[in-house]
This record gives structure tokens, C-alpha cells and sequence, in this order.
């Protein structure tokens, strides 16, 4: 049975966090959620409370480092609907913080694994499903710490926080958004981060150890919104909930 009447997404790193709220938020909206979860069982636990709230939900098993997990997961989505409206890539891994000049390359392969080849290996797989959409988009899920003009502002927390993998990781991902958007004007792509830089506010997300003054709420606003565009909207950009990120 292809699903041609509710507009539907795919949500990696879904069972928790920032994936999850932006599922239930999308969900309300009567929309069909794909929900990516790397562990199975969470992934079903997490299934189930949207299913609970009223979302038509469907579990998609989907480890973002596996070439072989994200062909299984085009071949579930296949078997429930002829196209996929929106693809989120949220799936995101923190590592952990190493000064850089102990850093080695080892430190930041796990982080880049995940977090640029990630979205990279779940986009090219459902370029084809996006393809067939009336008005498809991708929401690249960053940070204000992949962006140069808030990493050199010595008054973002950020700035202090020396490490290679994470923000790098970002900044790769905030080029290679920008490269599609150019590249496939006939889909959205756009990239947001969770926190508030003007105000340098973080979401309370695993990532942080819920230190964050903003909820996840409020963390999925900018994720959202762009996930909802229309087909005017833009394409290209960086935002926060706030508004526009200098890149």
C-alpha cells in the first residue's frame, strides 16, 4: 500500500531527544512518521508512546553508520509509501572532548562517521523516494558550534570549549547542506540548530546532560519550521529559532 495523501518524514535519531519531539510535533499535524531509532527496542518502546498519542508511526530500524542498515530502512519506507516528503537527518553523536593537541584522528572518525557521512549515506539512499515528492525538503540538524562566526566570538561558551570532532563535524555538515541545496534545487535544504545564539542557549538534550535552559520543545521549533516550509520557501540557509545563523 503506497501512501499518497499524508505528507510523511523521516526522522533519524528519533527515539529520544530532539528526534522524538520533532516526531510528536509533526505527528500531531497528522503527518506519517517514519522513526528512525539505531536500537531496535527503544526505537519500539519510543514507537509506541507516539502511537499512543494518536501518530501513525512506523518503526524503521536505522543505524546511520550501517551502508547496509540504510538499505534496509529504503526498503521498509518502500513498502509504505511511493514518496518521502521530508527527510530529517538528526542523528548526531557528541564524541567526546579531547584537547586537540592530544586529538588523533581516531578521536574524530567515530564523530564524522555519524555526523557528516551519516546524512550523507541516508541522503543519496532517499534521494530517490525525495525525489518523487511534489515538494520535497531536508533538515540538516547542527549546531551554533559548526559555525566560524559563533566558534570566534569569545563571548559564546562555544568558543572556550577545545575540541576538534564535534564542531568540525558540524561545520562539514553546515558545507554539504549548502552543496545540495545548490546542487538539487528541486529539493529543500536547509540546516537548523537547536539552541538560541544570540541569546547562547542550548536545548536540554542527552548531548548536554539536560544542562540546557531551553526545552525540547522549544529545541524543535527551528526543526520544524523547516521541515514545514512551503514551496516558496528557502532553501540553503541556517537558522535557530530565532531567526537567521551566520555561517
Amino acid at each position: 500500500m503506497t501512501n499518497t495523501e499524508q505528507t510523511s518524514v523521516l526522522i533519524t535519531g528519533g527515539n529520544k531527544g530532539l528526534g522524538f519531539e520533532a516526531a510528536r510535533r509533526l505527528g500531531e499535524l497528522g503527518w506519517t512518521i517514519f522513526l528512525g531509532s539505531r536500537d531496535e527496542g527503544r526505537g519500539r518502546a519510543a514507537a509506541g508512546k507516539l502511537a499512543d498519542g494518536g501518530a501513525n508511526v512506523i518503526l524503521v530500524p536505522l543505524d546511520v553508520t550501517s551502508e547496509e542498515s540504510v538499505a534496509d530502512a529504503v526498503r521498509l519506507v518502500s513498502k509504505h509509501t511511493d514518496r518521502l516528503d521530508v527527510l530529517i537527518n538528526n542523528a548526531g553523536a557528541p564524541g567526546t572532548i579531547v584537547a586537540p593537541a592530544e586529538a588523533t584522528a581516531g578521536d574524530l572518525h567515530a564523530v564524522y562517521d555519524t555526523n557528516v557521512y551519516g546524512p550523507i549515506r541516508v541522503t543519496h539512499a532517499f534521494l530517490p523516494l525525495l525525489q518523487a515528492a511534489d515538494q520535497p525538503r531536508v533538515v540538516m540538524v547542527s549546531s551554533g558550534g559548526g559555525s566560524f562566526a559563533v566558534v570566534t566570538d569569545p563571548d559564546q561558551p562555544v568558543s572556550k570549549m577545545h575540541e576538534l570532532a564535534y564542531s568540525s563535524s558540524k561545520a562539514a555538515l553546515n558545507m554539504i547542506t549548502v552543496r545540495y541545496a545548490q546542487a538539487l534545487p528541486g529539493i529543500k535544504f536547509n540546516v537548523a540548530t537547536p539552541g538560541e545564539v544570540a541569546n547562547r542557549k542550548f536545548a536540554a538534550t542527552d548531548m548536554n546532560h539536560h544542562t540546557g535552559e531551553l526545552t525540547v520543545t522549544e529545541g524543535t521549533d527551528s526543526i520544524v519550521r523547516l521541515a514545514t516550509i512551503g514551496a516558496d520557501g528557502p532553501t540553503g540557509i541556517f537558522i535557530d529559532r530565532l531567526g537567521p545563523v551566520a555561517w
